[in-house]
């Protein structure tokens, strides 16, 4: 659906070339929520004002649902919906007014019926005679989310969309997004906010002007971390890691010893923490122990991204 081969995009600073997106390479599937991760000037909204056709590339070749950017650049904008972090609205005409203008825009068949559509969709039927202006920031953000989406397009590009909203706002935008995913909709997702990515993404990308990375959340934990069983324990001896040390399965076992108290626990590096934690638990009752509790340490989307940023892989 969406399809990068070497795509850059430099721009021009006291007659140096400033690389903002540089040999990016990236499929992102018919139907899937791919979540874009980078920090602020890493090139994403540039890689997204490309891919919709707003700016062209400096090299390199893209594709969007079938269709080439730089050859077929009115068909793809016809076929896109974008939702930038600032909404840019007519604020001065109503919410029904604003919907209308963009649905003639796009040549939509049957106008009023859209804009009604939409604004029932998003809460905002009651209010269709107000003016944008007067709206809150999360109501103009679910106008502009109608916006980019009056012309059904299959691909929808969002930069940012809870950017400087208030819970209540973020997770009514939140709520919307996942009812596209149902629908069949392509959506590239820009975001800052990683709870945000792990619960609407089906896969992430990390991105500083190149990619570093890209798969689901839960593969980049193990990929980056492995997974690690926790053993908590009223008391923790040399014996103790000794007897898990000792079993051939294990990868690696960290001891860790409570601050100014008895006890500690026990962070072991596994495969498969279901099959073989049985083991662990009988290795170390075998040396008298006392188990409190044993569980999976998740490292957050967070811990993978700050990671990945971090060693620039």
């Amino acid at each position: 659906m969406i399809r990068t081969e070497g795509l850059c995009k430099y721009f021009q600073s006291d007659g140096h070339p400033i690389k903002a997106v540089d040999g990016l390479d990236l499929q992102v599937k018919e139907g899937e929520v791919f979540g874009f991760l980078g920090p602020n000037g890493a090139g994403k909204t540039t890689t997204v004002r490309m891919l919709a056709c707003l700016i062209g590339p400096t090299a390199g070749r893209a594709w969007v649902n079938g269709l080439e950017v730089g050859r077929d650049d009115l068909k793809i904008r016809g076929d896109v919906g974008i939702l930038t972090e600032s909404p840019g609205l007519y604020e001065r005409l109503s919410a029904q007014r604003n919907l209308a203008i963009f649905a003639e825009l796009y040549g939509v068949k049957d106008v009023p019926g859209q804009v009604e559509k939409y604004l029932k969709l998003l809460d905002l039927w009651d209010r269709r005679d107000t003016e944008a202006g007067t709206f809150s920031k999360g109501m103009k953000q679910k106008l502009a989310i109608a916006r980019a989406l009056l012309h059904e397009p299959p691909v929808v590009f969002m930069d940012e969309p809870t950017a400087a909203l208030d819970p209540e706002a973020a997770k009514t935008v939140r709520d919307f997004i996942e009812t596209l995913r149902g629908q069949g909709r392509t959506i590239f997702l820009c975001t800052h906010n990683l709870d945000e990515a792990e619960r609407l993404c089906h896969r992430i990308g990390v991105f500083r002007q190149q990619l570093i990375a890209v798969d689901t959340p839960e593969a980049l934990r193990r990929q980056l971390f492995g997974r690690q069983t926790v053993v908590h324990l009223a008391q923790l001896t040399d014996q103790m890691v000794a007897s898990v040390r000792g079993l051939s399965f294990v990868q690696n076992v960290e001891a860790l010893p409570n601050q100014g108290a008895a006890g500690g626990k026990l962070v072991i590096s596994l495969s498969d923490p279901a099959a073989q934690n049985p083991a662990i638990v009988g290795a170390l009752v075998g040396q008298g122990a006392q188990i409190q509790f044993v569980n999976e340490l998740k490292h957050s989307l967070e811990d993978v991204y700050l990671s990945l940023i971090g060693n620039g892989r």
